[in-house]
């Protein structure tokens, strides 16, 4: 299916959007306007955009329904701050009950069953359950249409983080294993992050990896390496040496057994390889691949 964006309707466009591009995170945005009157909402159009300044951007569009603004908008236009709250699993279905269409005068802390904590630098009180709060600056809003369904980038400096001692590990760094993020998907679809579905990918830094296309073709053009494994093996910085001492029970018998067969000798390597990587084995994947050679 191809879909030119022009030629659906506003809330076409946005379902096919919503989908697709996510996980979003959440800004659950506290904010309070020049009448004292507070307002707790969440947006999934949110994210970090500068680490120097410290800027973060989420965006409260105009309802595609009536083309209204939200609470949210009104009150940055009047009182430029804003407290971020980082939503985790266990409080997701209070933060969605505070998406409701309250009035301007209802709290939604009340209404979601959150408690309100005085923030440090800014008027927007903190929700004392978030175990990660954000205070900020708004320094622009920057509208992106006047109809229906247009953005407004709520551009935001942040001035102070609160972060649970419970997330800390013994070097005061953040756990990731431990905050359970909740990010937003298509309709009515979430998806949490734990341990379960948490993984790493080896970041290239200042070093370059060799690439795919320097690979041997052998291992290129591999019927069971995936396009995932071949990204593994292409981040080292160079094709690595046989090493003579790596020669386990595994590959022995794979040379043994196979070795009147190069074709089922090639299958077994690239088999064993993929295990290996799939464990986070490169160093030991690649001595495998390289016995084929």
């Amino acid at each position: 299916m191809i879909i030119d964006l022009k030629d659906l309707k506003t809330g076409e466009k946005q379902y096919y959007l919503q989908h697709v591009i996510a996980p979003r995170p959440i800004c659950f945005a506290s904010t309070i306007d020049k009448a004292g009157h507070v307002n707790l909402s969440p947006f999934s159009f949110f994210n970090l955009f500068s680490s120097n300044p410290p800027i973060v951007i989420f965006s409260p569009s105009r309802r595609v329904r009536d083309n209204t603004t939200k609470h949210s908008l009104q009150n940055v236009l009047e009182v430029p701050e804003v407290v971020i709250n980082i939503v985790t699993y266990d409080m997701v279905q209070q933060t969605s009950l505070a998406s409701c269409e309250f009035p301007k005068e209802v709290n939604e802390f009340s209404k979601a069953g959150f408690t309100e904590q005085p923030a440090t630098l800014v008027k927007p009180p903190m929700v004392k359950e978030s175990r990660v709060k954000l205070e900020c600056h708004v320094i622009e809003i920057k509208p992106l249409g006047t109809g229906g369904g247009a953005g407004n980038l709520v551009i935001c400096e942040v001035l102070r983080m609160h972060i649970d001692d419970t997330l800390l590990d013994e070097n005061k760094k953040i756990d990731q294993r431990n905050l359970h993020h909740v990010a937003r998907l298509g309709g009515d679809w979430y998806c949490k992050i734990d341990e379960t579905n948490l993984f790493q990918v080896q970041k290239p830094n200042t070093e370059l990896g060799i690439g795919v296309d320097a690979l041997p073709l052998s291992i290129r053009n591999s019927k069971l390496l995936s396009g995932n494994n071949l990204g593994q093996l292409a981040n080292v910085t160079e094709v690595p040496l046989i090493d003579p001492s790596f020669y386990n029970n595994r590959l022995k018998e794979i040379i043994q057994y196979y070795s009147v067969n190069p074709e089922e000798m090639e299958k077994e390597l690239h088999s064993y390889a993929k295990k290996l990587l799939e464990d986070g084995k490169i160093r030991e994947a690649w001595q495998v691949l390289l016995a084929g050679e």
